[in-house]
């Protein structure tokens, strides 16, 4: 209005027509196209009542039609200058904020690394150390912050040809164990989660490395103790077959001796002296010993004990039936003494299940009274002679015949029992383990070498 007020104002062929240009910038960051479009419109129309130009078809339309463009044209370029510099602005605290969270999440990975028990580092394809965290500093012995700049490959040999592609497109991600060496010399054995990747500035190995020396002890320790114990167990069923043996013989002897017949026979006395020596040999004294026992979360192990067998229970296509009772009491047990038991009852279990077509295989845990009771049943038939199924060196038998006389042997080793129970379609054998203090029941059907 008060450009066209001083437009009206202003005698004289002075056009003032450009001043309208202002009030088309002013609005062109607020409005839409339309308004925008009628304002300029209306600016036309005052530029052109209010000069002093002679209006004709020829003359005036051309002139407002210029006056319309060039306000139409103000307005919409402030318009789309306004909107750009939104964007701007808003792809700029876009980047502010996933800058933010970038920093944000790099803070908490290198937390991350620099908590983690396990050894963390990245190298060059050189097998340069880029990073490490303390773990890493510790697990090679080293003060911490001396490791980046040293060759990986000294304390990890077995990553030499991981690193070294560095024109292959190939990358890595594997898990291995291998040989690893201290800064000192000192060897241990290392389990490694490492990948490769490529970057600007060439490929990189990241690698993620444990020390399972220690459990590598502890399983060829636990691994001796069932040797060391298994053979006693086997060594005093030979024995005891050994004693009846001798004592056999011995009463022949004696009767033979008795009859007078071979008195003086050199033979005969050394047939007496070798009886003698057969039964100092078997009476030597084997008594497992039950030190290797503690306290077992017999729920834990049942779920170890499924993760091992379900792979050769599905690709025998045996159906597995499950039913543990929710807070089981801990028993007095050797962990890995109970695990070979469970497993030769399961392995007796598939052996005979393979000759049946509908195969199902039910391991059931229960607590009764001070006891835990452990059931291994399934429908592969049941046993012909249960009064010989603990017996060392059965009839009939596959194998040796010791499985189940050294799984009863190892069950009450630590106070337990497995006792034999029969089913209508199938077989049972029951360990049983006092919570707090013994092994009580389990089933399966049968024995080793042989169905039972």
């Amino acid at each position: 209005m008060v450009i066209a007020l001083l437009d009206w104002w202003v005698v004289g062929e002075i056009p003032l027509g450009f001043l309208y240009l202002v009030p088309m910038l002013t609005v062109g960051g607020a409005l839409d196209v339309l308004q925008i479009s009628a304002i300029a419109a209306l600016c036309t129309f005052l530029a052109e009542v209010f000069d002093d130009l002679t209006w004709t078809l020829r003359t005036g339309l051309s002139r407002d039609v210029l006056y319309f463009a060039a306000f139409v044209g103000a307005g919409l370029f402030v318009r789309e200058v306004n909107r750009n510099r939104r964007v701007a602005l808003e792809h700029l605290h876009e980047i502010e904020r996933q800058s933010k969270a970038l920093l944000e999440a790099e803070e908490q990975l290198r937390i991350l690394i620099e908590s983690s028990p396990a050894a963390i580092v990245t190298a060059d394809a050189d097998g340069c150390v880029l990073m490490a965290n303390e773990a890493a500093h510790r697990m090679l012995g080293l003060p911490q912050g001396e490791l980046p700049g040293r060759v990986i490959h000294r304390y990890l040999p077995s990553l030499t040809n991981v690193s070294g592609h560095e024109g292959s497109q190939q990358h890595f991600r594997t898990v291995m164990q291998a040989r690893g060496q201290r800064d000192d010399g000192e060897t241990f054995l290392a389990d490694i989660c490492f990948s490769t990747y490529r970057t600007n500035a060439g490929s990189r190995l990241a690698a993620m490395v444990l020390d399972a020396s220690e459990e590598f002890r502890t399983h060829e320790v636990s691994g001796l103790h069932q040797l060391l114990t298994g053979s006693r167990i086997a060594i005093g069923a030979i024995s005891h077959e050994v004693r009846n043996v001798s004592g056999a013989i011995a009463a022949v002897h004696q009767n033979l001796a008795h009859c007078g017949l071979l008195a003086g026979n050199k033979d005969f006395e050394a047939l007496g002296n070798l009886i003698v020596a057969l039964e100092r040999i078997a009476s030597v004294n084997l008594r497992q010993s039950s030190n290797q026992a503690t306290e077992v979360d017999l729920a834990a192990l049942l779920d170890e004990l499924k993760i091992v067998i379900a792979p050769s229970l599905l690709e025998e296509d045996i159906e597995a039936r499950w039913t543990v009772e929710p807070g089981l009491p801990l028993v007095w047990a050797d962990r890995p003494s109970l695990m070979q038991v469970f497993l030769n009852l399961i392995t007796n279990s598939s052996r005979a299940l393979s000759k049946t077509n509908n195969r199902v295989l039910s391991v059931t845990a229960g607590s009764k009274g001070n006891q835990v009771i452990v059931e291994f049943a399934d429908n592969g038939g049941g046993v012909t002679h249960p009064e010989h199924l603990f017996r060392p060196f059965q009839a009939g038998a596959e194998a040796t015949g010791l499985g189940l006389y050294l799984s009863r042997a190892f069950v009450r080793s630590f106070g337990g029992e497995l006792r034999y129970q029969p089913l209508p379609d199938g077989v049972n054998l029951t360990p049983a383990i006092s919570s707090g203090g013994g092994l009580a029941n389990a089933r399966n059907p049968h024995t080793d070498g042989g169905r039972s």
